[in-house]
Parts: structure tokens; sequence; C-alpha cells
């Protein structure tokens, strides 16, 4: 899809200095600018750029004078980096707001679906599905008998959601994440081996949550694994059956959340994080990368290590950690000079 300098100005309201019917059909970096493109200047670092830019269009502010001749069109604003940013989610827009059903794909006759649903080719929906308005379904995905998925809704390709899941509005889902698989539940058998213990509970995603790709969030032994709203869950993550994650909490990739361990709203994890199952979690708890956290946490706590304590202490502890060669170093020396006191004692 392309657009005109004048078209774009039209949706920033700027004024363009340059040719008004210079035409882009997709965006750059201004270092990296070719014909076609659309791209902005806003960090000084970059102004030399501007003169070498082969993009068609260039976004700037209006306090902007260049030094010598341009090549591209400029479209002049009040915040060139808030600008592009709007038209970042415009583009975002258009490029998503597909509408229609593909084919070959599958959509049982019990399906209850809203306006301007999309269904990519070679997905698949289940039974007694609930979708509401504006859902979009990419190709070869996976929606389970009894699901019930709000409206706002972008399941993107490959994504997979389990029977009984439910998922609420405006939620974004990327590819190759499993939404509902059986919890991690055996029993050991006297002879050394597990008995499976079903799983019959479901998953529960309140509004506003994004899921990164290949993320796994297991449905419940008994009742719902429940998502809060606003909770953003990046790629590769675990999340074991029956656990709670309260809202607007962000987690960080490769994180991993055994079962039944309830985590408060408000928080931040980095990557790589491990929680052993059935502790709580507090509100508004700042948890650092590679951490191990094998009991409850309070409020307001904030944690780093492995197993991980309190990060005042983790911090002053570090200090010692990198001096211990040197600190080893020294008790040898002062063990030595008390045997040679000690043998000039004796002798």
């Amino acid at each position: 899809m392309k657009f005109t300098a004048e078209q774009i100005a039209g949706i920033l309201e700027g004024e363009v200095v340059g040719n008004p019917n210079a035409e882009v059909f997709k965006l750059s970096k201004i270092e990296e600018g070719q014909e076609g493109s659309l791209t902005f200047l806003s960090n000084p670092k970059y102004q030399n750029f501007i003169y070498t830019t082969q993009a068609s269009v260039t976004i700037v502010n209006k306090t902007f004078v260049p030094e010598t001749n341009l090549t591209t069109t400029l479209i002049k604003v009040k915040d060139a980096y808030s600008a592009f940013t709007k038209l970042l989610e415009f583009y975002n827009q258009v490029k998503l707001n597909k509408t229609g059903i593909e084919n070959p794909s599958f959509m049982d006759e019990t399906v209850q679906y809203g306006t301007d649903l999309y269904l990519g080719s070679f997905s698949y929906v289940g039974k007694n599905v609930v979708l509401g308005n504006n859902v979009k379904i990419y190709p070869n995905s996976f929606i389970g008998d009894n699901a019930v998925i709000g409206d706002n809704v972008t399941i993107f390709a490959g994504g997979k959601i389990y029977s009984e899941t439910v998922i609420g509005n405006n939620c974004t889902i990327h590819s190759g994440a499993v939404i509902g698989a059986d919890g991690f539940g055996f029993a050991p058998n006297p002879d050394g081996t597990y008995k499976k213990i079903p799983q019959i509970g479901n998953v529960v995603i309140e509004d506003d949550v994004e899921i990164g790709a290949c993320t796994t969030i297991d449905r419940a032994t008994m009742g719902s694994t429940i998502i809060r709203k606003g909770v953003k869950l990046d790629n590769q993550i675990q999340i074991a059956h029956n656990v709670e994650i309260g809202e607007n909490t962000v987690i960080a990739a490769q994180t991993g959340i055994a079962g039944s361990t309830k985590i408060g709203k408000n928080g931040m994890i980095g990557g790589q994080v491990g929680f052993a199952g059935h502790i709580t979690v507090g509100d508004n708890v700042g948890i650092k990368a590679k951490s191990g956290i094998t009991k409850n946490v309070k409020d307001g706590q904030i944690m780093q290590g492995s197993l991980a304590f309190g990060y005042t202490d983790f911090s002053k502890s570090y200090i010692h950690f990198k001096n211990l060669p040197k600190i080893v170093a020294e008790l040898e020396e002062l063990k030595k000079e008390i045997l040679n006191q000690k043998n000039k004692q004796n002798g």
C-alpha cells in the first residue's frame, strides 16, 4: 500500500516541504533509507544522514533547518519522534486489518462470531466457540471446543488455544504460544512409574494481555490458571497449572513458574527467573534476571540471586564475592604467621 507525503502530512497534521506527491510504501532507518521509504529524524546524532539518505520522505521537527539541499521530501511536525510512533501505530493497524474466512480452514457450525472476523488458512475452530468482534486468527491456528475469545483479539500464526480457555478483550497472542495444555501432574506409583492426574480446569486470560511467541500456559488441575488484566509476557515463558499472575505484571523471556504459585500485581520479573511451586509473591516486587525464588516474597521487595535473597544484602555480599581470592590469600598468610609464632613459642 502506497501513501503520498501529502496524505501522511494530513495524518500527522504536518507541513510538506518538497514534493507533496512523493510516494512511500515502507519504513526505514534514516541511515538505511531507500527510494520509496519513509523515515524520521529526531536525534541530532543522526542529522548528517539526512543529507545522504535515499528515503523519499523524512519526518523532522518544525525547528529543523537544512544546511544544504536535500533529495528527500520533508514533513515538518511538532515532535518527529512522537509523530513517527503515531505513524507506526497507524501502519500496524492497516497491516493487520484483515477480514474474511480463508480456505482451506474449518469452523464448526456451532461457532458464534462477531463482526470483522479474520480466519486464516489451515486454521481450526472447534465446537461451541464464541469469538467477539474484530478477532484476527492467523493461519495454522487452533481454537479448541468451548473456548471464549473477546473483542479485538489477535492470535498470530500457529497459536494453539485449548478447549475451555477464556480470553478477554484487546489481547495479543503471538506465534507458537500454547494456552491450556495439560498441567504437569503425575502421581508416583509404588513400582516407580507415574500415573497421570487428569487436568480438568482451564486458563483464564483477562483484558489487555500480551503473550509472547512460544510461551506456554497450562490449564489448571481444577479451577483456573489466571493471567490478570494488563499482564505482559515475553517469549518462551512457562506458566504451570493453577498459577495466578496479578495485574500489570511484566515477565521477561525464559522464566518458569511452577504450579500453584501466586504472583502479585505490578511486578517486574527479569529473564530466566525460576519460581518454586506453592509460594506467594507480593505486589510491586522486582526480581533480577536468573534469580531462583523458593519461598514467599513480601510486597515491594527487590530480589536477586540463586537462591535469591534480598537485593541489598546481595549487593553487599557481591563485593566480598569479587574479593574472595584476595581474602583467601590473606587468610593463608595469617595462618602461616600464627603457625610460625606457635613454633617459636614451642621451640
